[in-house]
Parts: C-alpha cells; sequence; structure tokens
C-alpha cells in the first residue's frame, strides 16, 4: 500500500456552479449525509458569506465523521484584512477547517485584481495569518496555478512558499481552466514539491476532458490531497469525477483512502437524483452500464471466469454484473436490500421481486434514491404488505388563470380495507400541495399518523425529451414525520398522475411504520 490520500469533495460549492443545479438547504443536507456516509475527508459546504443557503448549511450542519470546509477567498485589495466581510464569515463559522483562493497566475493579478505582485503576496499571507489567529486551520487554493507556473515558473512558487509559510496545511495547486496535460500537470507537481516541500492538493476542470487523469497524475507526482466532485459535476465542462478518482487510486494506483467505495455506486445515483440531473449510464465504475454484456463471445468467457471482460469486480464499487440474456444480474443486490429491510426471502421470492424491479425499471422507475418505495414494492410483491386503502377516484380544478392568484383544489375519495369511504377536498398553493392535502386530510379519518408528516423536497425530471409534453416524467418526493425522513418515486405521462403515486407510496409509508411500531 502506498501513502495516504485525502479526499476533498467540492460538490455543494464548485459542483452547484453547474448549469442547471441549484440545491435547496434539504438538498445540502442530504448530500452533506450521503458524502459522509461515504466517508469523504473533506466537505467543502460553500461559501457562507455569498447566500442565506450557505451560511445556515454552517450554522445547522449536522454532526459528521468528516470536516465541513467553509471556503471564500483572500481580502478584497483595499481593504485591511481584519474587516473584510468574507474573511470575518469565515473566522466565525464553528467548524474547524476554511478554504480561500487567491490568485497565483500574474496574469490575474494585474488584470483582475489590478495590484501589484508584491501586494497580491501580501494578500495572500495576511489572509491566512488573520484566519489562523482566529483558530481556523487553512487549506490554500492556488487559482490557475499551471498557467501561471508557465508564465513565471518563480512567482508561482513564490505563492506557495508564501501560504506555507502564513500556516496553511495544505496547498491545492487548481487547473481553473482545465487546459493542461497529464504530463504537465505532473511535472510541475513534482518541481513544486522540490522547491517547497509543502503539502500539495490538485483541482482539475474538465474541459479537455482529462480531469481524471490529470488527477491522477498529480497524486503519482506527490499531490496527497484531491479535490473533485462527486459525478464530475460542476462549472463549463465539470470538475474531475471522484467516482472514477478514488477507485482508480485505490484498486489501481494502490493508494490509501478512507472512503468506502462499496457504497459509491447508490450514493453516486443519489446525489444524482437530489442534483435533479440525468446521471450518464456510461460512466465507469458506477454507471449502470459499466459492468453490463451483451456480446455473445463476451458472455461465454464471462461465465467462464469474470476477469476475462470485467477490469475490478461489480460489488467492489457497489455496482452489480448485468447479462442482457440472462435472469441472473442483480439477484445479490435485491438480497442485500430485502435483508436491510428485514424481509425474510428463498430464491423464488428474491427472482419475483427482482423481476418486479426489473419491470419498474423499463418503465422509468429508479429506486436507489427512493428507499421507501423499493421497501413498498418488496414487501407488495412478497404479499407481506397491502395498502390499506384504495383511491376510488380524484379531481383537479384550477380556477382564476391568467391572474396573480391562481387557485388549485383536490378531491379525492378513498375507501379503507373494511369498505369505508371518505370523499373530501382541499386548496394549495398548487395542484400537487392541493392533491397532498386531500389526502392527507381523507386518510386521517382512518390513519391519524398521517397527521404528523409533511413534504419538504419535490422534484420532477423529463424521461424523454424528444417526447416533448408526451414525455414520461419521475417524481421524487421527500416527506418526514419530524424524526425521520423518506423519499417516495412515481413514474406517469401525467405530471398528477405520478405525483400521487409518489403521494400515496409516502402515505403508505408512514402508515406501514406507525403499524410497525405497534406491532
Amino acid at each position: 500500500m502506498k501513502d495516504r490520500v485525502w479526499i476533498f469533495d467540492t460538490t455543494l460549492r464548485d459542483g452547484a456552479q453547474m448549469e442547471g443545479i441549484s440545491f435547496s438547504s434539504e438538498d445540502k443536507k442530504d448530500i452533506l449525509l450521503k458524502l459522509d456516509e461515504l466517508g469523504i475527508d473533506f466537505i467543502e459546504g460553500g461559501m457562507p458569506a455569498s447566500n442565506p443557503t450557505d451560511s445556515n448549511l454552517f450554522s445547522s450542519a449536522p454532526q459528521l465523521k468528516s470536516n465541513i470546509v467553509a471556503f471564500g477567498s483572500t481580502a478584497k485589495p483595499g481593504i485591511p484584512v481584519s474587516e473584510d466581510l468574507g474573511l470575518n464569515v469565515l473566522a466565525s463559522v464553528k467548524n474547524d477547517w476554511v478554504c480561500i483562493f487567491g490568485k497565483s497566475w500574474k496574469f490575474h493579478v494585474s488584470e483582475v485584481l489590478k495590484i501589484t505582485d508584491e501586494e497580491n503576496l501580501t494578500l495572500i499571507s495576511e489572509s491566512i495569518s488573520f484566519l489562523r489567529s482566529k483558530g481556523k486551520r487553512v487549506i490554500f487554493d492556488a487559482e490557475h496555478y499551471f498557467d501561471g507556473f508557465k508564465n513565471d515558473r518563480d512567482y508561482a512558487i513564490k505563492v506557495v512558499k508564501t501560504a506555507q509559510k502564513a500556516g496553511a496545511e495544505w496547498i491545492t495547486l487548481c487547473d481553473t481552466n482545465g487546459g493542461n496535460l497529464p504530463d504537465d500537470i505532473g511535472h510541475i507537481v513534482e518541481c513544486t514539491l522540490k522547491e517547497t516541500s509543502a503539502n500539495l492538493g490538485i483541482h482539475c476542470h474538465n474541459d479537455s476532458d482529462l480531469a481524471v487523469a490529470c488527477t491522477l497524475s498529480a497524486v503519482d507526482h506527490g499531490a496527497r490531497l484531491v479535490q473533485g466532485t462527486m459525478n464530475g459535476i460542476g462549472e463549463r465542462c465539470g470538475n474531475a469525477n471522484l467516482c472514477s478518482v478514488m477507485p482508480n487510486l485505490s484498486m489501481k494506483m494502490d493508494y490509501e483512502i478512507n472512503a468506502d467505495l462499496s457504497k459509491l455506486t447508490s450514493i453516486s445515483a443519489a446525489i444524482a437524483d437530489i442534483s435533479n440531473i440525468s446521471t450518464l449510464t456510461s460512466m465507469p465504475f458506477v454507471g449502470s452500464k459499466a459492468f453490463t454484456h451483451k456480446g455473445g463471445m463476451h458472455i461465454d468467457a464471462l461465465l467462464k471466469n469474470n476477469s476475462t471482460y470485467e477490469h475490478i469486480k461489480p460489488e467492489s464499487v457497489g455496482n452489480n454484473r448485468n447479462i442482457l440474456v440472462s435472469d441472473q444480474s442483480g439477484k445479490a443486490g435485491i438480497i442485500k436490500k430485502m435483508n436491510e429491510f428485514s424481509i425474510e426471502h428463498n430464491p423464488k421470492t428474491v427472482k419475483k421481486v427482482l423481476e418486479k424491479v426489473k419491470e419498474m425499471e423499463s418503465k422509468g422507475y429508479q429506486f436507489e434514491a427512493a428507499d421507501a418505495s423499493l421497501e413498498l414494492l418488496m414487501r407488495r410483491t412478497c404479499e407481506i404488505f397491502e395498502s390499506p386503502y384504495s383511491i376510488s377516484s380524484f379531481r383537479m380544478y384550477i380556477d382564476e388563470i391568467g391572474t396573480d392568484d391562481i387557485k388549485s383544489e383536490a378531491s379525492i375519495k378513498i375507501q379503507d380495507i373494511h369498505g369505508n369511504t371518505e370523499h373530501t377536498a382541499s386548496d394549495g398553493d398548487g395542484p400537487v400541495d392541493a392533491l397532498s392535502n386531500a389526502l392527507k386530510k381523507a386518510l386521517s379519518k382512518f390513519f391519524p399518523v398521517v397527521n404528523k408528516i409533511r413534504l419538504i423536497d419535490y422534484k420532477v425530471r423529463v424521461l424523454d425529451e424528444k417526447a416533448a409534453t408526451a414525455a414520461p416524467v419521475r417524481v421524487l418526493i421527500k416527506t418526514t414525520d419530524g424524526t425521520e425522513q423518506w423519499t417516495t418515486i412515481g413514474v406517469s405521462t401525467n405530471v398528477i398522475e405520478a405525483s400521487l403515486i409518489a403521494l400515496t407510496d409516502s402515505m403508505d409509508y408512514a402508515v406501514f411504520k406507525d403499524s410497525r411500531k405497534a406491532n
């Protein structure tokens, strides 16, 4: 085993800069918990000085094993460091670690900051020293380092030495524009180490489709802190994809990392759903096609020895082998989840559940981020759970279209297993809210537990953009009872029906949990 490499995740900050991504406070907390479960060393939560969402995250973050890192910049030119708002916010957060970036390319110093080279070095030194005086542990991101090194080697190295002398524990070298090649990255990291002996990190963008390769090259030449994002999300073309970086470091290069890679695939999928993005099915290691086999000769060889057409074991990264002409794939994953849910099983019920899951997935369902729906599906398929009610009908009304005050009203009729009927209606801020209120109102007569639950997140994803308005949609709903949270899923070409399916599962799960407590 080679040296230890520390993993620094910036999904919540750099990843959030990707077009189309906007994390809510709940999203950020959910991702924090997923990354902590995975075993990430450092999780960059965002910039507490820039927006209320990030500020709230640092004031209310849950207790984690991982180190939460607040992000900011060196002080603004012309302002005393002690009076800089951003630095003072960083100094006031309750977590120990902060990360600030500063310029290491003279071109940016003169053209962006419009100060002298020496003034930039002073900003870096005084900013780090200020944070250290407030008890913070500092990571310094040397922005545009590799371009700066090529422009003026001596000045770039002077930036690193300045940050090190001021008290930064890690200095991360950034390929901010993503335009460098792996050999250049490795060479410059090695040269920097020879002249500074600093603890170096690496931060690569993917503008040349080389962020993972550049990151691995940096580590092989001495960097020991790796920055990246889950699923490679990030500004422009994204960041180094930790879902590829981590298994390559551990399994191919024999470096020690803390992450539990057996959870990588499920957490990658869950974060993709929370981010409301479609994961690339052919993504290495964690994609659904990464270990899918179709060619006849390949399958013949694979069945004799898995290593013939697989570079690693799928389960080592939490993925599954999928042989398209066989029903043998996926059973291990089904058994694992059934064990988690304390569902008794045998080969017959496992096969039955697997077939049902495959059927649902062919319709657009994905259960990685919807465990509550998955558990209900398994219990229904094994005939050990039946919904204690049925929906006879529902209607939706939308009034005053074209005004600033559009009203939504839903009416719903349900029947319990004893034949008792409840027909009620409710208003809402929108059609889904009205439907949720009506369903809860109707069910509360039979199942008072539903009064305790509330919807805290709602996401819709179009599954086939080419089908335009006729496209099926996937709805994910997160619910809480004040103690626990659970996520359910619904799929339909009608967004209201998809929402109702997810809502019904959410209510069913609450009733099921309550009945289990009673027993």
